[in-house]
């Protein structure tokens, strides 16, 4: 059985990484490799879809919701190498889900437990905004991890766009999204945040205290 689970995790994520379904998404983080920023302009951009990453025996799973043109696509890894990945580092440091408090580089030693993340697309989009079709076209890879991490007991979203693939994901009905809100479906209690963006955690939107209580809410609910 330990052999089969992380082979499956293999074999899902070998058909994200060689996905070009999105045309859209394939030509820009291309061209976002390609061109670069001046302040990464001497590092090897990923460019393609990003897989999910952490423990596959994990209670918890964290819905994002797309890598970011300048952390994930360049890293190649999720929430690394931006102010989102800092914010989230922090949080599973905090309440015992990561062995170090910071996510810079896809080899910095960052091992997450009983955690894993994924998102609801799996390229960065333009202006981060996927569209439906986009969106329709990542869900069957969510779909396959969900089925694989048999021992899933919370999913935390993180924004709106992450609550209503989750919505999909588990077929919830009448369930809106705020922050904090907590639902139960099956066997599954969602936690809805507010995405940890620059937009949210410089405005005042989403502060410290509103972020690591979310992580401390599901480190709750599994060891009860």
């Amino acid at each position: 059985m330990h052999s089969k689970q992380p082979n499956s995790i293999h074999q899902i994520n070998k058909r994200i990484i060689s996905c070009t379904k999105c045309q859209r998404l394939v030509k820009y983080i291309a061209n976002v490799s390609r061109t670069r920023v001046k302040r990464f302009n001497h590092e090897k951009y990923w460019g393609k879809p990003l897989t999910g990453f952490g423990d596959t025996n994990a209670r918890v799973l964290i819905i994002g919701l797309a890598p970011a043109a300048h952390g994930g696509n360049r890293t190649g890894r999720m929430f690394t190498g931006d102010s989102s990945g800092d914010w989230l580092a922090r949080a599973l440091f905090d309440s015992g889900f990561a062995n170090m408090p910071t996510s810079q580089r896809i080899d910095d030693g960052l091992q997450l437990t009983d955690t894993y993340i994924t998102a609801s697309a799996r390229c960065a989009p333009p202006d981060n905004k996927p569209t439906r079709a986009e969106l329709d076209n990542c869900f069957p890879f969510l779909v396959k991890e969900l089925e694989i991490l048999q021992n899933v007991t919370v999913i935390i979203c993180l924004g709106r766009i992450a609550f209503e693939t989750c919505r999909k994901l588990l077929g919830m009905k009448d369930s809106k999204f705020s922050h904090g809100t907590k639902f139960t479906c099956g066997r599954y209690t969602v936690i809805c945040s507010y995405h940890p963006s620059r937009q949210n955690t410089q405005t005042g939107r989403l502060s410290w205290n509103q972020w690591s209580s979310i992580f401390s809410s599901a480190r709750d609910i599994i060891t009860k």
